[in-house]
């Protein structure tokens, strides 16, 4: 009897102790934009500004874990406690730059914006970033005070139009942003953000967590109309002033002005973007909890759209490798990557080997019959393996993602839809 009520009262004090979003949190958001500056040798962050918004669209379970790990985190803790009361993975243009022979020798800054739901009471924020062998480094630490005067409140800048709704109570939200259409274009983004959920319907992980999702148009005009392309000597005015030629890759489309788009996006239902870019030239980029981007008049619109949301969302990686990419694809001497769809070999239990054959050859020979998981050789001699060699990560002219990829989405919309604690 004795026993059964020590099991009892420990049974009660977890309970107690379980970490519930109405503890810490107020159903709203604060966004953190931030300057991520330096070089390879010196890597720094600074807190540009605070906004406060309306409603928290972000999850409200599973707040201090994550089931990927990034290429850095933002960790929220309570101040009094110590206590890790939420977890934000994400990746960035910067620390993509820091690995280009640039960044040896030049420094440069870029814009950062991060949403997390805001504090009943004063927290410290950690950023931290992970370097190529997944060692980890506290860039910066600051704290926030709810009652702090000059969080500035934001106020809603663009309309917008749901396109797809859901009645779950923890929907995943998606602003879809108008980039480079005029005022008298919009109708026609309008158009592509239906073609953008067509596509993802179309791929069997989306389809099946249909109803996990709740998705709003944000038309957002531009002065000009099309894409600025630094290489072409065109230069355009438009929403969120995105363009090619990123790191001198020339397909590579970003925007610089990170702190303009989420401005544009305030008091809009959201947690995650993706930026329909208007013009016919082949391009686009995703970033791990930043955004997604992609061009709508090239004929492969409605695969890459994914593919990049795949990275955006997902965190997963791409499954292509040039000879001479401008990013170091190497692996890292006896380190796993964090991404679920990439392999080193070095820890493969962790990843995928459950879902291959017994009797598949590891590594696994090209030859092998398609759409077989295995691990195939990403690129001679940069030491990563891939799960198959069609798969939506990899190359367009595929129908779906393959089982790796699936699972790992499918583990993200979960996550993000769990139930508070």
């Amino acid at each position: 009897m004795k026993t059964l009520l020590l099991v009892l009262c420990f049974f009660l004090f977890q309970i107690g102790v379980a970490q519930r979003f109405s503890d810490y949190f107020e159903d709203k958001t604060l966004r953190i934009d931030y300057i991520f500056a330096g070089n390879q040798s010196k890597k720094n962050a600074y807190v540009h500004q605070l906004v406060r918004t309306d409603g928290w669209h972000g999850r409200k379970g599973q707040l201090n874990t994550t089931p990927i790990q990034g290429n850095g985190q933002m960790r929220v803790k309570d101040a009094q406690s110590n206590q890790l009361i939420y977890v934000l993975p994400f990746s960035s243009l910067f620390q993509e730059w820091l690995t280009l022979d640039e960044a040896k020798s030049s420094v440069k800054s870029f814009e950062n914006s991060y949403l997390i739901p805001f504090p009943k009471n004063d927290i410290v924020v950690e950023v931290v970033f992970f370097d190529e062998n997944r060692r980890e480094e506290l860039v910066l630490q600051h704290t926030v005070k709810p009652n702090d005067i000059l969080i500035k409140k934001g106020k809603q800048n663009a309309p917008y139009q749901v396109i797809h709704q859901t009645k779950v109570a923890q929907p995943i939200k998606v602003a879809i942003v108008a980039e480079g259409y005029q005022v008298d274009e919009l109708d026609v983004f309008l158009e592509y953000a239906y073609q953008t959920l067509e596509s993802m319907w179309k791929h069997e992980v989306f389809a099946q967590y249909k109803d996990a999702f709740e998705i709003v148009a944000v038309f957002t005009p531009s002065k000009d109309s099309g894409i600025t392309q630094p290489s072409k000597s065109k230069w355009l005015d438009t929403a969120i002033s995105s363009h090619f030629d990123t790191f001198y890759f020339s397909r590579y489309l970003t925007t610089p002005k990170v702190f303009q788009l989420h401005q544009l996006l305030e008091n809009i239902p959201y947690q995650h973007i993706i930026i329909l870019a208007n013009t016919e030239i082949y391009g686009g980029g995703g970033i791990l909890n930043s955004y997604t981007i992609t061009t709508t008049k090239n004929p492969n619109f409605a695969p890459v759209v994914v593919h990049e949301f795949g990275h955006s969302f997902g965190g997963l990686a791409d499954e292509y490798f040039y000879e001479n990419d401008i990013f170091d694809t190497q692996a890292a001497d006896k380190v796993e990557p964090w991404e679920k769809n990439i392999t080193s070999l070095v820890d493969f239990v962790s990843k995928w080997k459950h879902l291959v054959a017994p009797n598949l050859p590891i590594p696994t020979p090209h030859e092998h019959k398609k759409g077989a998981v295995g691990a195939y050789e990403g690129l001679k001699g940069n030491g990563l393996y891939i799960p198959t060699l069609t798969c939506r990560m990899k190359i367009n002219n595929t129908p779906d993602f393959c089982p790796v990829c699936s699972n790992a989405l499918e583990e993200m919309i979960q996550f993000y839809t769990s139930k508070e604690n």
